[in-house]
């Protein structure tokens, strides 16, 4: 008998579905478009850079076909901004999500072109996590719907090319040191973002029904956070419960009390004669 599946995704489930997060490369071979599921990728021509699913771009970059491009929220200056934002300006309350992707510009065919190859057309609203915000156009100091999933794995698959674009970014003199540096800021704002989650549960604990805002979460942060406030949930509807309970019954033990009041002071009055 098989047992039953934990609420909610895994790690791995998570990391498989930010696998179809788009990712800037720069081919090294020449590659014709690959009819796929959400559509045609689009012509791999050296040095243009191109836009492809994360797991087609690892694969490239596996065989030594093609570079990647890391996103720029991920360079050490990005990730800086934005553990101040967290810690400073912004204590109590997540980073905002990347704002959705501007139109094509007509003047700008090769961006035209990347957003067309899987949107289809540039007037379809995107949402998370189907906005391109791990492309090398994405904008710097927003944290996308998979950014630790795909930080782990261009960390894992393509440290080079993260420590090529953090040397080139930051003051460090070695690609190992910049890896290094792009290592320890990440496990900084996982830290820091999780002891905020843990934190902001503390808004579930007046009964009278408070919010606990997850705009700006990430998917693996969901993920991994949804049991811990599944449980203080649950602990505090059952102390809520209680609470109504013994309130309740006050009230019909007051209510009781009144009612009994007359007819217990009339019996003594009769007993003394009055």
């Amino acid at each position: 008998m098989a047992l039953p599946l934990p609420p909610g995704l895994t790690h791995a489930e998570v990391a498989f579905l930010a696998e179809m997060e788009l990712v800037t490369v720069v081919p090294r071979q020449r590659l014709e478009s690959i009819d796929l599921l959400a559509g045609k990728t689009p012509p791999l021509r050296p040095p243009h850079r191109a836009d492809l699913p994360l797991w087609l771009a690892l694969l490239l970059k596996k065989q030594r076909r093609a570079n990647i491009v890391p996103p720029p929220w991920l360079h050490p200056s990005s990730l800086s901004a934005l553990i101040h934002r967290e810690t400073k300006e912004h204590p109590t309350a997540f980073s905002d999500p990347p704002p959705p992707p501007a139109r094509a510009d007509p003047s700008r065919p090769g961006i035209a072109h990347r957003q067309d190859a899987y949107n289809n057309s540039t007037d379809t609203p995107l949402s998370a996590p189907f906005r391109p915000s791990c492309t090398a156009d994405a904008p710097a100091g927003y944290l996308p719907y998979h950014w630790q999933e795909v930080a782990e794995a261009l960390l894992a698959h393509a440290g080079d090319d993260v420590a090529a674009a953090a040397a080139s970014s930051s003051s460090s003199s070695s690609s190992s040191s910049a890896v290094g540096e792009v290592r320890g800021l990440l496990r900084d704002l996982v830290e820091v973002r999780a002891a905020k989650m843990r934190s902001s549960t503390a808004a579930l604990e007046g009964f009278g029904g408070g919010l606990m805002s997850l705009r700006g979460v990430g998917a693996l942060e969901l993920a991994e956070s949804r049991a811990f406030v599944l449980a203080v949930v649950d602990g505090v509807r059952k102390i809520g419960a209680s609470v109504e309970a013994a309130r309740r019954e006050e009230e019909e033990e007051a209510r009781e009390e009144e009612d009994e009041g007359p007819a217990g002071r009339g019996e003594s009055d009769e007993e003394m004669g009055i």
